[in-house]
Formats: C-alpha cells, sequence, structure tokens
C-alpha cells in the first residue's frame, strides 16, 4: 500500500507551485493530498486532488481573538482529515497558512518537514523547524538559518513544473519578446512605467509584449499598446501563462523564489524588480542569488521610471554580448539540472526517511 502524504501550502504562487512541482514527483510512489487556503485555489485545478483549510490572516490585532477561534476550528479539521484519509506525514510549503495542518500533525506525532524556497529562512518557517524533521532547501546558505538546525537541511533543485522541463521554445521570430507580470502579490507599479518606456523601444525595433496587469486597468493598458501599434497580449491572469512565458526573449518581474526559478530553467534572461515590503526582504537576496551568477539585472523600486525602463530594455536588445552571456550563464546553472535527478533524489528521501 502506497503511504500517503498531506503537502499544506496556500497564499501565493511562490508557496502553491512548489507543491504542484512535488506532488508531481511523488505522485507514482505515493498517494499525495494538497491543502490550500482560498488565495492558493487559482493555482489548482479539481485533477490535483485538494482540501480547502482557510487560514485566516494573522496581520490584524483586532481580529486576534476571532482568528484564533477559526485556528483552533481548522485545526480540529485538519485532525480530522490526517485521521480518515490516514495521513503518514505532512510537507509544509507555506506560511501562517499550513498553521492549523502543522498543529493537527504535531498533535497527531505525524512526521513533519518542510520546504523553504526562498533564500531567507521564513517566519513561519524558523518556528516550524524546532519540530520538524527535515527541511527542503535550494541553497545552503539560507539566511537567518539557525546553525544548531543545520543537519535537518535536504539541498536539492528548485521544485519546477514537470512542463517547464519539457517545453519546446519557438525561435526564429520577427520580433523581440517581453514578459512582463508581477507575480501573485501585485504588479500595480509595473503599470506606471513600463508601459511608457517600451513605447520608446517600440519606435527603435520591433517588440511584441505580453503584460501582465490587474483586472480594472486591463482594457486601458490593451488600448494603451493598440493606440501604439505594439503587438501585445494583455491579461489579469491565464491558466496558459506558461506558453507566453517560454517563448519570450526577455521577462520583467518580481523576485519570487518559484517565478525566477521557473524563468531561470527556460534559459530566458530576466530584469528583476523585487517586491519592496516582501517578509524578511527575501525577494531582493533571491534576486541577488541570480545577480551574482550574472543571469540577470535588477532594477530597484524605488528607482523605476520609463527612462530607466527604456535605457535598460534598448541595451539589452542592442548589447547582444551582454544579452547571449546571460543566457549562457542560465545554461550553465541549468546543466545539472534535470527532472529525472531530483525526481530520483526526492523518491529516494522519501522512501527512505
Amino acid at each position: 500500500m502506497k503511504k500517503k502524504i498531506l503537502i499544506s501550502t496556500g497564499g501565493s504562487g511562490g508557496h502553491v507551485l512548489p507543491a504542484i512541482s512535488l506532488k508531481e514527483h511523488l505522485k507514482d510512489k505515493f498517494e499525495v493530498i494538497i491543502s490550500t487556503d482560498n488565495r492558493g485555489l487559482r493555482f489548482l485545478n479539481e485533477e490535483q486532488n485538494y482540501i480547502l483549510i482557510n487560514t485566516p490572516r494573522l496581520q490584524k490585532f483586532y481580529l486576534l481573538p476571532v482568528n484564533l477561534i477559526l485556528i483552533f476550528i481548522l485545526t480540529i479539521k485538519s485532525i480530522s482529515i490526517i485521521r480518515q484519509k490516514k495521513i503518514d506525514r505532512i510537507i509544509s510549503i507555506g506560511g501562517y497558512m499550513s498553521l492549523p495542518v502543522w498543529l493537527a500533525a504535531k498533535f497527531l506525532r505525524k512526521r513533519i518537514d518542510l520546504c523553504e524556497p526562498n533564500l531567507v529562512l521564513g517566519k513561519a518557517n524558523k518556528f516550524y523547524l524546532n519540530y520538524a524533521q527535515n527541511i527542503l532547501c535550494y541553497q545552503n546558505n539560507i539566511i537567518n538559518f539557525p546553525e544548531r538546525f543545520d543537519y535537518k537541511k535536504l539541498i536539492i533543485n528548485p521544485l519546477i513544473r514537470k512542463k517547464f522541463y519539457d517545453a519546446n521554445v519557438l525561435i526564429n521570430k520577427k520580433y523581440f519578446e517581453i514578459t512582463i507580470f508581477g507575480g501573485s502579490q501585485g504588479a500595480a507599479i509595473f503599470d506606471k512605467f513600463i508601459n511608457e518606456g517600451l513605447l520608446k523601444v517600440s519606435q527603435k525595433t520591433k517588440i511584441k509584449v505580453n503584460h501582465q496587469t490587474n483586472q480594472k486597468n486591463l482594457q486601458n493598458l490593451k488600448k494603451f499598446y493598440e493606440k501604439n501599434n505594439i503587438e501585445n497580449e494583455v491579461f489579469s491572469y491565464k491558466p496558459d501563462f506558461f506558453n507566453l512565458i517560454k517563448n519570450s526573449d526577455l521577462c520583467i518581474t518580481r523576485a519570487g523564489a518559484s517565478a525566477l526559478a521557473e524563468i531561470a530553467l527556460l534559459g530566458i534572461p530576466f530584469i528583476t524588480i523585487p517586491l519592496k515590503n516582501s517578509a524578511d526582504d527575501h525577494q531582493k537576496e533571491n534576486a541577488k542569488y541570480y545577480e551574482k551568477l550574472d543571469c540577470c539585472w535588477i532594477l530597484n523600486q524605488e528607482e523605476l521610471n520609463q527612462n530607466k525602463i527604456e535605457e535598460l530594455c534598448l541595451m539589452i536588445i542592442e548589447n547582444k554580448d551582454e544579452y547571449n552571456k546571460k543566457r549562457d550563464n542560465l545554461k550553465k546553472l541549468n546543466e545539472q539540472n534535470s527532472w529525472k535527478n531530483l525526481n530520483n533524489n526526492l523518491i529516494q528521501f522519501f522512501n527512505d526517511n
């Protein structure tokens, strides 16, 4: 009989997408279920066998008594699910969203493992770490990681969905294709400057723009590109977003660990604009990792304006040596990163522990 694993996640794509990838790796050898909150639902479909555990946010102090009651109720629900589904072990890939499942697992004395996709240990994982058996990390040098728990680390390649490994990239296009997306934590500031900067770029070279924006701004942004004769695809959310990314020549994005890992695996150079108020400034650290490897360009949010976008994009398009160097460095980064290698390592770990 297959062992049963519950992966607890939720919130942003940075938490949910690695959970989907991990399930893809484990599903042939284990029975895997994902639990998520409402925010994480948009990344999942019915085929992915998920359970809804909608943990409330703990940010508003005046709601704390109500939220504690809700967490207690959700913990009871989680205990019931773990018993009913006969779950053998829990993997947490998420922050506060995993709290009820974590409490239930601790109460039932189930094995708990963690996953930290970022280069800064999150507050929730730091709290859970004391009680976890192991933590999956993408790098050994994790900021804020307690040295006494170094023995719990299992260093793996980034958890990236299988379709990114199998991508067939379109080449020999008649334009330079730029994809802009701000991740699930928002891209409002991108709409202020990037389109105006790309207008200047389009007057000097032929480009296509794929631009993620919020629903309210969608029609205005679409009209802007159409009015200026810029080939475009403007969207708020696309289930097939992968198909846009894989054919891009350049991405402009936030610095979530999952987003950068997926772009890097496709070998696409990128401009990253770290989210200014990300927890523990983890997006800045994620971006600096790729910058040190000479795989990307970083723009700080405080510096962002249309002139910066225009100058940097034109430099990238016109300076083929610099651009190709980034592509070559991404290729080197991915040389040892295969789906099969990671799959074998994960299966062995979960079988042996």
